[in-house]
């Protein structure tokens, strides 16, 4: 990565690139904190010249997570995902600007990519949403939420230990919220978006937070079909 990319970020990013995936834990990021950073080291292959897209070269395999989504009903992620191409984030809805600027992101470029292919193309597309504050983000606040950036988008939420588990099986960190200097309750958490292959159900793309709509819109019709973007 060159000191250009690195300045435009703004970001203390590193990615070793090689052949192998070190197993490494992706950093936590505080959303709305001046010195929000994600700081990870992961070897992978490299895509895209701006590099905020990785192929990881040992996939994820897809977290055993049963959860409850905006309509209270349980949501299994491996069953109700299977076979279907899948983008995961884990954020909170009280987070003033890289969940919902991310969400918005992934909603916008759907909506763009939709008035380009067959419905049929677009129709298996999970996006889900996990939350990293359960205690606030009931389903019916995940629901409300979500309703104002796409309503298709899975909002799940659930016991703090099984979500951070899952997330912990992706190599992203999360911590339990906690009130800043401020008062302010904020959950620190991974930035990065997965995306699974129907291929094989596994996590084999990674964003990070500098993701735009125009890097979700190119890389969706490839991802749809499984293929390296």
């Amino acid at each position: 990565m060159t000191k250009n990319t690195k300045d435009a970020r703004k970001s203390r990013q590193t990615y070793a690139v090689g052949a192998l995936l070190v197993a490494a834990i992706l950093g936590l990021s505080a959303c709305g904190s001046e010195d929000a950073s994600t700081t990870s080291v992961v070897e992978v292959s490299e895509t895209g010249a701006t590099k905020v897209s990785t192929v990881l070269d040992e996939p994820f395999a897809k977290p055993d997570l049963v959860l409850t989504d905006t309509e209270g009903k349980p949501y299994d992620l491996r069953k109700e995902t299977k076979g279907k191409p899948t983008l995961i984030y884990f954020g909170y809805t009280n987070c003033p600007d890289v969940c919902p600027l991310t969400m918005n992101n992934i909603a916008v470029a759907k909506k763009e990519v939709s008035k380009k292919l067959p419905k049929s193309e677009l129709a298996n597309l999970r996006i889900v949403f996990v939350t990293t504050d359960p205690e606030r983000d009931t389903p019916a606040e995940l629901g409300k939420w979500l309703k104002g950036i796409d309503p298709e988008i899975v909002g799940l939420t659930g016991d703090f230990d099984k979500i951070q588990a899952g997330a912990l099986e992706l190599h992203i960190s999360i911590a339990p919220p906690t009130k800043d200097e401020n008062g302010k309750t904020v959950s620190e958490h991974g930035t990065q978006v997965i995306a699974f292959s129907p291929k094989t159900d596994a996590g084999y793309v990674l964003y990070d937070k500098s993701a735009t709509v125009q890097d979700y819109e190119k890389d969706l019709p490839k991802l749809l079909k499984g293929a390296k973007p």
